[in-house]
């Protein structure tokens, strides 16, 4: 394992919760987007995850793979409708509902505070990884 590993898994988790918090804003800012240029209401989106391997020369003479932290997969669309009765909406059908965003504001707000957590422990670990460095080479330099 090198030294810079552990920054390097750090680095992961902060790209990928900033991925995940631009995707909470965009859910928050296209809220009450009820006609999107693809024609319906917008849909919540969120981000597919899983954890990042590397091949590493020494675990795979023992047949094993090494962690190294995690990556986006993939953006998935949730294509739930929400239906709401307003006959007097211009885009109301002939029953009277809109197709509405299925953004829902406290979820958003639940994810934005989860994700903005996750982001603080991986500032935390990538400064007590580089505090150990300093300490390496403060004690290499003596």
């Amino acid at each position: 394992m090198s030294v810079f590993d552990s920054l390097n898994i750090s680095a992961s988790g902060l790209s990928l919760e900033r991925l995940k918090l631009d995707t909470i804003s965009t859910n928050v800012a296209n809220a009450n987007t009820e006609q999107t240029a693809a024609g319906g209401p917008y849909q919540k989106k969120t981000i597919a995850f899983e954890e990042a391997f590397q091949k590493s020369n020494q675990l795979l003479a023992l047949g094993g793979k090494k962690s190294f932290g995690v990556r986006a997969t993939e953006i998935i669309s949730d294509e739930a409708e929400v239906r709401a009765y307003d006959p007097t909406h211009p885009l109301a059908d002939q029953e009277g509902y809109v197709l509405q965003s299925n953004v829902n504001m406290a979820d958003e707000m639940v994810d934005m505070m989860t994700t903005i957590r996750a982001y603080d422990a991986n500032i935390t670990a990538l400064d007590a990884g580089k505090n150990m460095l300093k300490q390496a080479l403060t004690i290499s330099s003596r």
